[in-house]
């Protein structure tokens, strides 16, 4: 069983998620059959797809697997009962907070059924105290802001990124001042905007944003 997201429209202020940095693997025996779970970053559906190739066993009884990249994600329960498998493997993923990250699960099957809702327990526990270890970094939601600055107010800008922990990504001399593009974590978005406005006197426009 797989299924493919509807992607929607994506939405600003989101909260934060975890970005695993390397592969990372976690095995248990339940019942004598062995799990292996295989959790590693993604950045497209491709490299998921390689990395699947590369880590399943084709000798195992199932190898069951998830994904989630922002909005969309895929599972597949690989000849185990449908609902069993990739969905609960999926369930730990987001409960665990992680987003651009494929999931595996390898079983040798060991002669004990263990039952729908062992078999959930299983996959998604599996993976779930795979995550627990798992090395991972912080992944803060950013809003991009295109900026008109006039000279005098260059340097209140750079400053102000400094203080709200954003940065100056591009900056375009003109006639009349600066097009800049600045980044700004989204936590810290609105106090950025009032502040920007309030030492400049309104003089600073910010012509549309975007988020990351």
């Amino acid at each position: 069983m797989s299924q493919l997201s509807q992607t929607p429209k994506f939405q600003t202020n989101l909260p934060s998620f975890k970005n695993i940095t390397k592969k990372h693997q976690y095995q248990e025996e339940i019942k004598k059959s062995t799990f292996i779970g295989v959790c590693f970053p993604i950045d497209s559906i491709a490299t998921f797809e390689q990395h699947l190739s590369r880590y399943g066993d084709p000798q195992a009884t199932h190898n069951c697997w998830a994904y989630r990249l922002g909005q969309q994600y895929r599972f597949n329960d690989d000849g185990e009962p449908s609902g069993t498998a990739g969905m609960p493997i999926l369930a730990a993923i987001d409960g665990a907070q992680f987003d651009a990250i494929g999931a595996l699960v390898i079983r040798y099957y060991g002669g004990i059924k263990l039952g729908t809702g062992g078999l959930a327990r299983a996959y998604g526990g599996v993976i779930a105290k795979n995550l627990q270890s798992a090395p991972f970094q912080w992944h803060v939601p950013k809003s991009i802001l295109h900026l008109q600055v006039p000279f005098a107010y260059g340097q209140s800008v750079h400053a102000l990124c400094r203080q709200y922990d954003g940065e100056v990504q591009q900056e375009t001399f003109h006639n009349h001042g600066a097009d800049m593009q600045v980044i700004v974590p989204d936590t810290n978005l609105a106090d950025f905007q009032t502040s920007l406005q309030n030492s400049s006197k309104g003089q600073i426009i910010s012509l549309d944003d975007t988020t990351d």
